[in-house]
């Protein structure tokens, strides 16, 4: 639901008239349901026109109320048993993309939120893509990026288990050496 959310919602909206529905995760803020959230997601300027032209597109959008930083999402057992019975298609572009965050923060939002998204599409039964939207810039070290996989520095899983054991302290102690070559965190666990 973050800019780049907005942007390929709006494009899907406007392009592909044949989906059926958009299934939107998003956290729950205090005092704003699902339909005020979805609103105010929905007033966005990217949509001015498709509201003017095709109001009825709107229509597709659902809101699945739940959040990437929480243990199987955040969400509620009927929501996932509905998502992983329809979803064909999954795309993932939640990330924080501040380049200051605390490795363990960075880790639990860019590491282990993907690794929850990938736990809930691998339970879905008609799924055919599953689309990760991350970012050249995690690969900034090579002078020639090419579209295809990386092999990471360390093994995600034996990171995700450092930054949930090690204190504080000798983690920003050595979180430039874990995060080297690359010149932050966002980079570092996006990669």
């Amino acid at each position: 639901t973050g800019f780049l959310g907005k942007v390929l919602i709006e494009k899907l909206l406007r392009s592909c008239p044949d989906i059926k529905k958009i299934y939107l995760l998003m956290r729950p803020k205090k005092g704003h349901g699902s339909k005020e959230r979805l609103d105010g997601f929905m007033n966005c300027r990217v949509f001015d026109k498709l509201k003017s032209e095709h109001p009825e597109q709107f229509n597709k959008l659902q809101v699945v109320p739940g959040d990437i930083l929480m243990e199987d999402l955040g969400l509620s057992a009927e929501d996932r048993d509905t998502l992983q019975r329809e979803c064909q298609v999954l795309m993932h572009c939640a990330a924080c993309v501040r380049f200051d965050m605390f490795i363990r923060d960075a880790v639990n939002m860019n590491t282990v939120g993907t690794k929850r998204v990938l736990e809930l599409a691998s339970g879905m039964k008609q799924i055919e893509v599953f689309v990760h939207v991350s970012t050249a810039y995690c690969r900034c070290e090579v002078e020639v990026l090419e579209e295809r996989l990386y092999p990471a520095k360390h093994r995600p899983k034996h990171v995700i288990e450092t930054v949930n054991w090690m204190d504080d302290e000798l983690l920003t102690h050595l979180q430039p050496k874990i995060i080297e070559p690359q010149p932050n965190t966002y980079t570092y666990t996006k990669s």
